[in-house]
């Protein structure tokens, strides 16, 4: 097996990526895609999925930018099965449950706007998500001020803490 790592392109962290993986992406690339505009009013989003055979990339999208980015990205991957979805106008805790409880979800590997990497591993048969490196590692603990600013933050966009 040989082990390869694939940058997942998102110019200046403009857009949310989830990536995962399903089946029958005949069915999965439009039904995902249909499930996420009832979730979010004026989400902007594409979905891409890889499909075994006949060995293509399936995307469906309502935005040509995030239909590119997600399309590269899913085929860059290469792995079978495996689906990018890029949104703008909609954060990951807004829709996640939506991707996660869709009968042919079968894994969300991540769910972030940080630069991030897909690690593979490739064999004769094809490749395999081994995992993904989401942001940088991290190098110490919050201090009380950014606790406080943390939670300012998520008042701000409307989600109560305390």
């Amino acid at each position: 097996m040989k082990i390869e790592v694939v940058d997942v392109k998102n110019p200046e962290g403009k857009y949310q990526v989830i990536i995962g993986q399903a089946n029958f992406s005949i069915f999965t690339t439009d039904d995902l895609f249909k499930a996420l505009l009832t979730t979010v009013p004026g989400i902007r989003v594409a979905v891409a999925m890889n499909e075994a055979v006949p060995k293509l990339t399936r995307v469906t999208a309502n935005d040509d930018t995030l239909k590119e980015l997600a399309s590269e990205n899913c085929l860059k991957i290469g792995a079978s099965h495996v689906f990018v979805v890029m949104t703008d106008n909609a954060f990951p805790l807004n829709i996640l449950n939506t991707i996660k409880q869709h009968p042919a979800v079968a894994n969300v590997y991540v769910a972030s706007a940080n630069p991030m990497q897909v690690v593979l591993g490739i064999t004769d048969l094809g490749k395999a998500v081994l995992g993904v490196v989401d942001g940088t590692a991290v190098n110490r603990i919050e201090s009380e001020e950014e606790r406080k600013d943390r939670r300012e933050l998520c008042e701000k966009l409307g989600y109560r803490i305390q």
